[in-house]
C-alpha cells in the first residue's frame, strides 16, 4: 500500500474520529430534554451516566468481536448503531424515546473507540501511532466543540418545516453519520482475518497479567479521571476562590476544551518530530504544575493559567498511553485495545471520589484526587518506550 493511498484510507477513517465526537452531545441535549420534560437534575443526569456504563460492558466484547468479523466491520457497525440512535430524537423528545436514543448512542460509541485505533494502526502501521490518534482526536473534539453551538441556533431558529427546534442537532449529525458509514463502507481497507480460535472474555482480562497493558489501562483511567474531573471541579474553584458566579465561572470548562483542542493539533506535530517519552514527560510535567496551582492558587489569572495547562497537558495522555500498549503486544491488538477503552470507565471512578473529598475539606480536596492521578502518570514515564 502507498503512502498515497494510506493518505486516501485515512480520510474516512478521521471522518469516524468526527462522528466519535458526537457522544459529546449529551451534555447539552441533555439540559434541553430536562428542560422539555420538566426533569429534576437527578433525573436528567440519567442521560450521560449510560455513556460510561456502556464503555465498561462493551468494550471488551467488542474487542472480542473484531477478531470475528475484522476491524473495518466493527466500526461499520458502530457508525450503523450511531447513526439510528441520532434518527431517533427526530421521531420526539419523548423520556423513553430520549433514553433509548441515549444508551445506543453510548453503545455505538464504546464500539467505535474500541474499534477505530486499531483500523487506524493498520493503515498507517506502527509509525507515527501516536501522533495520527492524536490528530484524530482533535478531529473528534471539533464535532464535540459543535454540538453546543448547533443545539443552541436549533432552540433560537424557527424551523416550520421541520420543527426539530434544538434537535436539529441530531438531524446534522445523523447526515454526517449516514455519510460517514457509506463512505467507509466503499473505501477498500485489505486486513487479514484471524480464522483460529477466537479470544475468550477471560483470555482478554488475563492480559491485564502483562504490566504494560495493566499500567496502561490505568494510566487512560486517571487520564479521563483528570479529563472529568477538571470539568467539574474548574468552575467550582473560581466560584470558591474568586467569589464568581456560576455564569461567570462556566468560562473555565470551554477553557480547558479549548487548550485540549490546542493540544491535540499541536501534538500531532511534536509527536511526528520527537521521541512520545519526552513529549509525555513534558505533557505530564505541565499537568503537575497544573495542580499546584489549582491547590494553591487564589486569584483568577493563576486559576486559569492551571486550566489551561492541565488542558494542553491532558490532551495527548490517551494517545500516548494506547498507542504504548497495542504496540507491546501485537498479536493481541484488538483485545488490547476493548481492555484499553474500558479504562474510560475512570470518568466515573475520579469523580465519585473528588466529590467525597470536596465535601471534607473543599475543592483542594478534589484536586488532591486528580493529584494522585498525575502523580501515577509520573510512574508510567518508564513504561514509554517508543
Amino acid at each position: 500500500m502507498s503512502k498515497q493511498n494510506k493518505s486516501i484510507y485515512l480520510v474516512p477513517v478521521m471522518l469516524c474520529f468526527f462522528c466519535m465526537g458526537f457522544v459529546d452531545l449529551v451534555g447539552i441535549a441533555s439540559n434541553y430534554v430536562k428542560e422539555d420534560l420538566g426533569l429534576s437534575d437527578s433525573v436528567a443526569n440519567v442521560f450521560p451516566s449510560l455513556v460510561f456504563f456502556w464503555f465498561l460492558i462493551f468494550s471488551v466484547p467488542t474487542g472480542m468481536l473484531m477478531n470475528k468479523i475484522g476491524r473495518k466491520k466493527t466500526v461499520l457497525l458502530s457508525l450503523i448503531v450511531t447513526v439510528v440512535s441520532l434518527f431517533i430524537p427526530l421521531l420526539g423528545n419523548s423520556f423513553g424515546l430520549m433514553l433509548v436514543a441515549f444508551s445506543l448512542l453510548g453503545i455505538g460509541n464504546a464500539l467505535m473507540q474500541t474499534s477505530i485505533n486499531p483500523l487506524a494502526m493498520l493503515i498507517i502501521g506502527d509509525k507515527n501511532l501516536a501522533s495520527t490518534l492524536t490528530f484524530g482526536q482533535f478531529v473528534k473534539a471539533i464535532a464535540s466543540f459543535l454540538a453546543p453551538y448547533l443545539a443552541m441556533w436549533g432552540a433560537t431558529q424557527v424551523i416550520p418545516s421541520m420543527g426539530y427546534d434544538w434537535r436539529v442537532l441530531f438531524l446534522v449529525y445523523f447526515v454526517v453519520g449516514a455519510f460517514a458509514t457509506v463512505l467507509l463502507w466503499v473505501t477498500p481497507i485489505q486486513e487479514e482475518i484471524s480464522g483460529g480460535r477466537s479470544s475468550s472474555f477471560l483470555d482478554c482480562l488475563r492480559l491485564l497479567g502483562k504490566p504494560i497493558v495493566l499500567l496502561s489501562f490505568f494510566g487512560i483511567m486517571c487520564h479521563v479521571g483528570i479529563d472529568v474531573g477538571t470539568n467539574t471541579t474548574a468552575p467550582k474553584l473560581l466560584m470558591e476562590r474568586v467569589g464568581m458566579t456560576l455564569n461567570e465561572a462556566a468560562f473555565a470548562t470551554s477553557l480547558y476544551f479549548i487548550f485540549r483542542t490546542i493540544g491535540a493539533l499541536t501534538g500531532s506535530f511534536f509527536l511526528r518530530i520527537m521521541k512520545t517519552r519526552y513529549f509525555f514527560i513534558c505533557s505530564v510535567i505541565l499537568m503537575a504544575v497544573s495542580m499546584a496551582l489549582m491547590f494553591f492558587g487564589d486569584s483568577k489569572a493563576m486559576l486559569y493559567t492551571a486550566i489551561a495547562l492541565v488542558g494542553y497537558g491532558n490532551s495527548n495522555i490517551f494517545s500516548m498511553a494506547f498507542s504504548e500498549a497495542l504496540l507491546s503486544v501485537p498479536d493481541k491488538q484488538n483485545e488490547v485495545s476493548g481492555l484499553m477503552i474500558m479504562g474510560l470507565f475512570g470518568g466515573t471512578v475520579f469523580p465519585l471520589l473528588m466529590g467525597f473529598a470536596s465535601d471534607a475539606v473543599g475543592q483542594a480536596g478534589a484536586v488532591a484526587v486528580m493529584a494522585i492521578g498525575v502523580i501515577y502518570l509520573f510512574t508510567y514515564i518508564p513504561q514509554v518506550k517508543h
